[in-house]
């Protein structure tokens, strides 16, 4: 019996070594099936100008609204932006040109064993910090050990199945892995931050801070202020500069982030000339504000830059945890009464698509009546899901007659939120008692009475939303929507915080809805459970805004990380996608395929763009001759600060 069972057990681990992509060898690279684009003697990646000449200065906007740290890997505080990528170095690196393929930087070569339980790094004896210590096997244990004991709970979600990270030499590090979702933990670790072991037994990593910090990256932190700008300067002594993952980027001799409130501010800095770069995600500012003579001179260009990766989920995210959501059929509802054809129309410019998927503007999206194979996925779950999951094509937004006010979605709506238990009712209210609906002018005449639409539950409870908001920008868009579902008899109200707010609100999950964009890899895998799953559900700083606890979303996240082909992850992703669609935890929006970008003049770019990504920090360069035309003269290049080269 016994050996019988262990033949099967043996036969079972011959099948699955023989659909892994391992490697029985050290290697430049990897990738979650196996497949690389470039050989082990790639002289630079294709999408870089080998040849770029080094200097000068990019100014862009920070991603977020202010900022209050230095520390991006942790849950406190605000992290300014730049200093993850900038900063700090990897094993590996991405190549911007394939789905997920890595190849070597710190490390020089890559082992992953035959049953992909480990993998074993070997590094480059010549990788240094900052401030010129060597990076060795005991930096990169000490990194990991402590993203994942005192990191963003994100570290500790992705690395749960890392079981133990032991460093076999000076140069040699070696990670083990359990359990069978492990296709995707060679490339989680190759791409995790080396940390300096020395800097951090002197500083405390768990708490926020605005001291520069150490990193082994191409660029150091020189020069901010608080809250204002941060600026970061090309280390001219920075071991890694000649690596083939490393030619032809990282050209500028100093990069910084300049914030503002608001995007009105951010367009009008650009104006002004405070700052070169940004990308504009307000559609009416690209259709409208951009005539001025900056633009029609050709100082600033305007350029419009494919987006091939997935555009992923941005919309109205739904807090689950609040019982007034709890009923599927509430928050499809909220999606019935959304009408984005208006908004496209009169917001927008037609210039977006509307969002149906959480994996849109890619091959992983769900289309159509499901496949054969995501049946077999789907049927041991049939009890839990709703029929058309099985049956029909996957759920997809309405479409509205673009008046603002559909009336057969707005019935349809009524209907879906009385089976529910929620039904409008006619009430007569005093002036000054009537809430949030109130208008300064219908304070005056205390004593008149009105009637209005309410929408109440059994217990008389009201259906109230407010809608979280940062940007006095994003008003426009929500309250069209918060005026709509009055009609309905919902209290729907907007309210704006400041930034700082707003971002423990966030991180608490302490809202109604949100407004947010998550963009999905073309390999998805183990961020899927900060995204989606039932544990990141409860867990503070995790990306799970609505509160998604299904055991069958947990399950289909399983078989993603479980697919050891990439047809296998395309039929268990579109398999997730259905079912998420079906419990209508947000309002979808919209996506466009493109960049669209505005610059000052002064840049050049290679002939070809990194298929997906941006590739502005990366690959663009500083044109002194461009410049020099914008500016009547020469350009001097920035002075690098001693304190950054350590002399």
């Amino acid at each position: 019996m016994r050996k019988a069972a262990a033949i099967l057990i043996s036969a079972a681990l011959l099948v699955l070594a023989s659909r892994c992509p391992a490697t029985a060898e050290p290697r430049h690279g990897i990738s979650a099936f196996g497949d690389l684009k470039y050989p082990a003697t790639f002289q630079h990646f294709d999408y870089v100008d080998p040849a770029a000449p080094k200097g000068g200065r990019m100014a862009l906007v920070g991603g977020a609204l202010t900022f209050d740290s230095f520390n991006p890997f942790i849950l406190k505080g605000e992290a300014a932006q730049g200093v993850a990528d900038l900063v700090f170095e990897s094993l590996m690196v991405r190549a911007a040109d394939e789905p997920d393929a890595m190849y070597a930087a710190i490390a020089r070569s890559a082992e992953i064993s035959p049953d992909r339980l480990s993998v074993t790094f070997d590094l480059r004896p010549e990788a240094r910090f900052s401030d010129r210590s060597p990076v060795t096997a005991d930096d990169v244990v000490f990194s990991f050990d402590t993203l994942k004991e005192k990191g963003h709970p994100n570290f500790r979600s992705r690395l749960r199945d890392v079981t133990k990270v032991t460093a076999l030499g000076p140069h040699r590090v070696r990670y083990e892995f359990q359990g069978t979702q492990i296709r995707d933990l060679p490339l989680v670790v190759a791409g995790l931050p080396v940390l300096s072991k020395a800097y951090y037994s002197r500083t405390a990593f768990e708490e926020t801070s605005l001291v520069p910090p150490i990193g082994s990256g191409p660029y150091a932190l020189s020069d901010f202020r608080h809250g204002a700008s941060v600026t970061y300067t090309r280390r001219p002594d920075w071991w890694g500069k000649d690596l083939p993952v490393n030619k032809g980027r990282f050209n500028f001799d100093t990069i910084r982030f300049e914030y503002y409130r608001d995007r009105t501010a951010q367009l009008e800095g650009l104006k002004a000339g405070e700052y070169d770069f940004r990308e504009e995600y307000t559609a009416r500012d690209w259709a409208t504000a951009y005539d001025v003579p900056q633009v029609r001179d050709g100082r600033i260009k305007r350029l419009t830059l494919p987006d091939e990766n997935p555009s992923g989920a941005q919309g109205f995210f739904v807090n689950t945890r609040r019982p007034k959501f709890a009923d599927p059929r509430v928050r499809r509802a909220l999606d019935l009464a959304f009408d984005y054809q208006w908004m496209n129309a009169n917001l927008f410019y037609g210039l977006y698509q509307r969002t149906a998927s959480y994996f849109e503007n890619s091959p992983l999206k769900a289309t159509g009546q499901p496949t054969p194979a995501e049946i077999m996925l789907l049927e041991p779950f049939r009890d839990k899901l709703p029929p058309e999951v099985l049956t029909s094509e996957p759920y997809s937004p309405p479409v509205s007659d673009a008046s603002g006010a559909d009336r057969k979605n707005l019935r349809e709506a009524v209907k879906v939120l009385a089976s529910a238990g929620w039904t409008i009712r006619t009430e007569t209210i005093a002036e000054g008692q009537c809430g949030m609906l109130c208008s300064l002018g219908q304070l005056v005449g205390l004593g008149r009475r009105r009637t209005e639409q309410v929408m109440r539950n059994a217990r008389g409870e009201t259906l109230d939303i407010e809608f979280l908001t940062v940007e006095a920008t994003s008003e426009r868009i929500v309250t069209p929507y918060a005026q709509t579902l009055r009609l309905l008899g919902i209290r729907a109200s907007v309210r704006r915080i400041d930034p700082a707010q707003y971002q423990r609100r966030m991180k608490t999950f302490d809202f109604d809805v949100v407004t947010q964009r998550y963009v999905m890899r073309l390999t998805p895998g183990s961020e899927l459970l900060n995204y989606f799953s039932s544990r990141a559900a409860e867990t503070e700083g995790s990306f799970n805004l609505s509160g998604i606890a299904n055991p069958v979303v947990d399950a289909l996240i399983g078989k993603i990380q479980e697919a050891r082909t990439r047809d296998e992850l395309t039929t268990a992703a579109r398999a997730l996608d259905r079912v998420l669609r079906a419990g209508h935890y947000w309002v979808p929006q919209w996506f466009k395929a493109t960049h669209n970008i505005a610059a000052w003049d002064r840049f050049g770019r290679p002939a070809v763009k990194p298929r997906y990504d941006r590739g502005v920090l990366d690959t663009w360069w500083y044109d002194s001759n461009k410049a020099a035309k914008l500016t009547g003269g020469a350009v001097a290049a920035p002075v690098v600060p001693a304190s950054v080269t350590g002399k």
